[in-house]
């Protein structure tokens, strides 16, 4: 029933707008209608057959599959990117400046590490809300950013609004020295190191002891976060994770970014990024790096190869790629994830999603679409307010929170 109303809905749309054009005087002649109409019904015949799929939902537990398909049907139901904007690429590109970005006031607080570093955290307390008045039992889910993200990322937005309206709380955990707090030690982070999140969960739930605690990570913080689950096994204070976009196999990963186009479209400018928090932080850095030879990459793995990976000990960068990469660790989670990736992910390849760890591990689901891109997941013809992306995390952090416990009764 929902892809019969998905086509009737498309095709009323499409029909309306060429309907428009022709009152408008757009088509001098009837064979140019004609043109037009023929074309329409063409890319809309191969839209419906070919861009709007199903994802596909990979499990190794009968239980957590019943479990999404009951209280997550998003996972089960046709998704169509938005028309003019499909292919991985546009969708990577235009979503940040296509989504709004909402309103979020934050409560900053800075936390010292055991090097004597310091972390920022952003909470949103979500306080004026009737559903859980009381804070000391108020759902809290933990966000981490990609990259070079930070708490002021539309996505990290759209998830504190979403999460705002179910009533629960956010805080969301910057990298070091990313949100304009001082980076105290010659130290920022990593997607292998797991210390600081470590410390940051163990703060969020010493503060609140009784409160149910998740995690959402985008991208870099996806793969944090399902590298901190492979260690970690039970013993965390996390219910439940959703990780977004997350980059499996990186060393898969750094050889697609470094493509032609990708390294223009991307590559390039997160390296300059990258490089620019090193120069905010150069007085604290140039003690131990030489800064003028990273400044010098002009790719993400070759500023891995001169910093990252000398900053945290590793032989080589293989070395660190491969530590970093949580396809390794799948079958070590023992807690509810769901993971959702596009295929056409030009910073998380296909060939790289790990499929059959996934089948053997009955606490991980994967979710993959067709299209999407990178934390892209736009659908609707002019999707402002929100993506497939958003409609996942929604309804998977509520019925983890309200429904959780009866995964193990499925």
């Amino acid at each position: 029933m929902l892809e019969i109303i998905g086509l009737q809905g498309l095709t009323r749309e499409l029909s309306l707008y060429l309907e428009n054009q022709v009152r408008v005087g757009l088509f001098g002649s009837g064979v140019g209608l004609s043109l037009v109409l023929g074309f329409g019904a063409a890319y809309a015949c191969y839209y419906l057959s070919v861009i709007a799929k199903k994802p596909q939902l990979v499990t190794g537990g009968e239980a957590l599959c019943s479990f999404l398909k009951q209280y997550c049907p998003a996972v089960t139901e046709t998704y169509y990117p938005t028309l003019w904007c499909w292919e991985g690429r546009t969708q990577t590109l235009l979503r940040p400046f296509i989504t709004v970005k909402p309103q979020v006031h934050y409560n900053n607080e800075l936390i010292k590490t055991a090097d004597g570093g310091q972390i920022s955290l952003d909470w949103f307390s979500n306080d004026d809300n009737t559903l859980y008045p009381d804070a000391s039992t108020r759902p809290t889910i933990l966000l981490l950013p990609g990259l070079t993200g930070t708490s002021r990322e539309s996505y990290i937005l759209h998830m504190i609004k979403h999460s705002e309206e179910l009533g629960y709380r956010c805080v969301v955990f910057n990298n070091r020295g990313v949100s304009g707090e001082d980076l105290l030690t010659p130290r920022t982070y990593c997607a292998a190191n797991t210390e600081d999140l470590e410390t940051v969960i163990y703060h969020v739930h010493t503060m609140y002891p009784d409160a149910p605690l998740m995690a959402a990570g985008v991208s870099m913080g996806g793969m944090l976060l399902l590298n901190y689950l492979g260690k970690a096994g039970r013993q965390t204070p996390l219910q439940g994770a959703a990780v977004f976009s997350a980059g499996w196999e990186v060393f898969e990963s750094a050889i697609i970014l470094e493509k032609t186009i990708n390294w223009i479209l991307f590559n390039y400018y997160l390296t300059t990024c990258l490089q620019a928090s090193i120069m905010r932080h150069r007085h604290v850095l140039e003690k131990q790096f030489d800064i003028d030879h990273i400044m010098k990459a002009k790719s993400i793995r070759e500023f891995d190869t001169r910093f990252t990976s000398v900053m945290f000990g590793y032989p080589t960068n293989d070395h660190y790629y491969k530590d970093a990469s949580p396809c390794h660790r799948v079958k070590s989670i023992e807690i509810p994830v769901l993971c959702l990736n596009a295929v056409d992910d030009v910073f998380s390849p296909g060939h790289a999603i790990p499929v059959e760890s996934a089948k053997q591990n009955p606490n991980v689901a994967l979710v993959l679409t067709a299209y999407g891109g990178h934390i892209g997941f736009l659908e609707g013809i002019w999707p402002r307010q929100q993506t497939y992306m958003d409609r996942i995390f929604k309804q998977f952090v509520q019925a983890i929170f309200e429904h959780g416990h009866e995964i193990s009764s499925m």
